[in-house]
């Protein structure tokens, strides 16, 4: 029997077309008035409040928030609510006391890693480096999967026909204009989200009504909200330390840090985006658990779209496409324009090319190919949450060890290399094998039986501490030797 979907296929692949053209016809023109090297990585250093504002907060957002938060809060409750959002704001936050330190000791620079080239040697400059892109790829083979799995859902497009027209319309602006351009259409992105997810939230109080609250979760999942749950604080301590640390090592949000006019637009910025990303995001959460509470046979990543399309309306229908699109097309240009700056400013202390190399034009090569790759992750529907949390994994062993050297000086190569390695080396012990069943140390170099039972029920969580403090505790035993 042939799915019954929301939306034509026609209908769906029009709308795809003409929002994709809209931020592209937009974002070309804008980017006319606006050409040069200090524009592409910077923005000529003069963006305003407004401006950053809605850019930082489009950036931190993205497809994710509407599968991530809502399957994450049908297992974990109340506590990976919490950890979820608090995780995707706490860098903005952050970012207030590193932004003025860094804008201070560095006021021309444009990349985190430019930075720490300046502290570290090349060894371990080049490991962060790749560590950063990797990340960075990851996120766009999630947030362009994410998009085409979200209109195969609504539409029955093939998902190859969405990645396409996405990467490439996304693709055309960037590389032309920059973070100049990618700010720009954050502008535009955030508007048209924040309106659809204002109409969503009055949409799903108005049709649920009493439903839609914690004590109709309470009735029907106690336990989704209870304090002694213990997988609730689980899961909110390893999506707050993973969604964290990630984010502390994303050159989307350094580009903005060194783009702002002065400190004080920039503190300003980083306050008001804090103060939407966690509404917006705990609101997903919430709505994944009253759909729970509601079905708990619905899979748990369509959680808001089994409330929001229930009555299966068009317009809604439409709405979600434009949603998912604006979401995906802001995080995507901002990472695009995020991998390239890096290229570009640290590309020679990376690449030892004989020939004199146009590292703008290369780093568009290396773009257009690692498109390529997610267009192929995209079009096979791939599930890269495993592998997405496995970055997560990366940026934890650094986190720490990074951020704790702008303040001790004292801090040099060899032991910051160590203290990372030791921290992977822990951490991928602990790390869950794709059925989340064992780790390498848990379940198959040592019985899981000789483990009290929280162990191997907490790889995940286990896994992330470990990479995340264990670097801190080694920087700290070396202190003392």
């Amino acid at each position: 029997m042939d799915k019954t979907y929301f939306i034509s296929q026609s209908t769906s692949l029009t709308l795809v077309i003409i929002v994709s053209l809209v931020f592209l016809m937009f974002g070309l023109y804008h980017s006319k008035k606006y050409q040069g090297l200090n524009n592409y990585l910077t923005a000529n250093r003069n963006i305003g409040l407004f401006s950053l504002t809605t850019s930082l907060t489009a950036s931190a957002l993205g497809a994710w928030i509407l599968f991530g938060p809502v399957s994450a809060s049908t297992w974990g409750g109340l506590g990976a609510i919490i950890g979820y959002s608090l995780g995707t704001a706490f860098p903005m936050f952050f970012f207030i006391f590193l932004g003025k330190k860094i804008r201070k000791e560095f006021p021309k620079g444009s990349t985190l890693i430019e930075f720490l080239r300046k502290k570290f040697g090349k060894s371990l400059f080049r490991l962060i480096l790749l560590m950063t892109i990797f990340y960075m790829f990851i996120f766009l083979c999630a947030e362009v999967t994410a998009v085409a799995v979200l209109i195969n859902y609504i539409s029955g497009t093939e998902l190859w026909v969405t990645a396409l027209i996405v990467l490439l319309s996304t693709l055309i602006y960037t590389l032309y204009g920059g973070l100049r351009v990618s700010i720009f259409t954050d502008n535009i992105q955030m508007i048209v989200i924040g309106i659809l997810l204002f109409i969503s939230f009055i949409y799903l109080n108005k049709t649920i009504g009493t439903d839609f609250s914690f004590d109709f979760i309470k009735k029907n999942n106690p336990e989704l909200l209870s304090s002694s749950y213990l997988p609730g604080y689980t899961a909110g301590l390893t999506f707050f330390i993973a969604v964290a640390a990630t984010n502390l090592f994303h050159q989307g949000n350094w580009q903005r840090i060194y783009a702002a006019k002065n400190f004080d637009i920039l503190k300003k910025s980083l306050i008001l985006s804090f103060l939407i990303i966690i509404p917006i995001v705990f609101f997903m959460g919430f709505s994944g658990l009253v759909a729970y509470s509601i079905d708990s046979t619905i899979r748990p990543d369509l959680g808001f779209f089994s409330l929001l399309l229930k009555d299966q309306t068009i317009f809604l229908s439409l709405m979600v496409v434009i949603l998912g699109l604006a979401l995906t097309i802001s995080t995507i240009d901002t990472l695009i324009n995020a991998i390239s700056s890096l290229i570009v400013v640290d590309g020679k202390a990376s690449f030892k090319f004989k020939n004199k190399v146009n590292y703008l034009n290369f780093s568009k090569y290396i773009i257009v190919i690692l498109s390529l790759i997610s267009f192929f992750v995209a079009s096979k529907g791939f599930d890269i949450l495993y592998l997405f949390l496995l970055a997560d994994l990366f940026c934890c062993a650094f986190v720490l060890t990074v951020f704790y050297s702008f303040y001790n000086k004292r801090i040099n190569e060899n032991a910051a290399y160590f203290s990372i390695l030791i921290g992977l080396i822990g951490g991928f012990l602990l790390f869950p094998i794709p059925d989340f069943s064992k780790s390498l140390l848990v379940g198959i170099l040592i019985p899981k039986d000789l483990f009290i039972s929280f162990i191997p029920q907490s790889l995940l969580f286990l896994s992330f501490v470990v990479a995340t403090f264990l670097p801190l505790l080694v920087l700290k035993a070396k202190k003392q030797q």
